[in-house]
């Protein structure tokens, strides 16, 4: 199924039509994609340059500045995340135009979701990311981010999508407190606290089913701080 491996995904949709945006990112996100938006060219330059996306989605035409000149000054400062033109414009030449400014691909309007989805997920596995970035281990326990498969001790452990992320980004921080903020933000993104258990809940559910039927507790509440995941040996 499209969009069975990018739930660990993290992309940039760079878009000024707001209902366009707002379908697109509803979309991913309902794939388990954080997506984030920027609705111009230069917000969108300078979210691209801040901070570390698996995929930027940009639209061609842009207000401030255009998807071209976008996606050029990216690569002149050194950023190569893979990226996927939106256009209007659909012709042979405008594609061309569109990689040889440094677009990765390129897909006209209008498109069918699933497509876009396809097209993400191809881009994300292209990043190449190092190996050793797609398997956390922690102890007995293995996390692999590509098949989203979780075993510990050579046992499989099911998790739902939810808990895969805030297990995932546990371990991608193992030996290091892990607050109730940075998993607001990374795991649930939110940028708020909604002053609710959800975290508790979730951190039990994913307790239970990592340490069930296993002799060594692997996650640690650290009172007053977060959490901590880590193999004491």
């Amino acid at each position: 199924m499209a969009g069975g491996n990018v739930a660990h995904m993290k992309i940039l949709v760079i878009e000024d039509d707001l209902e366009a945006a707002a379908y697109m990112t509803k979309a991913f996100r309902e794939a388990g994609i954080v997506a984030d938006h920027a609705s111009d060219g230069e917000s969108g330059l300078f979210m691209g340059s801040e901070n570390a996306y698996d995929v930027m989605v940009i639209d061609r035409m842009l207000p401030r500045r255009d998807g071209l000149s976008v996606i050029s000054e990216l690569r002149k400062r050194g950023i190569d995340t893979p990226v996927l033109i939106l256009s209007a414009l659909g012709q042979v030449d405008d594609r061309v135009t569109g990689l040889r400014a440094g677009g990765d691909d390129y897909l006209p309007k209008p498109y069918a979701f699933s497509e876009l989805l396809a097209r993400v997920e191809v881009l994300g596995r292209r990043k190449g990311k190092p190996e050793q970035d797609m398997m956390y281990r922690v102890g007995d326990l293995e996390l692999d981010r590509l098949s989203h498969e979780v075993k510990r001790a050579g046992k499989e452990i099911l998790l739902q999508p939810r808990e895969f992320r805030l297990l995932e980004y546990l371990m991608k921080n193992a030996g290091q407190v892990v607050t109730r903020t940075m998993l607001l933000e990374n795991v649930w993104d939110y940028h708020f606290d909604p002053q609710t258990n959800v975290i508790d809940v979730h951190v039990s559910r994913l307790r239970s089913k990592i340490e069930k039927d296993f002799d060594k507790p692997l996650l640690k509440t650290v009172r007053g701080a977060g959490y901590m995941i880590k193999d004491e040996g």
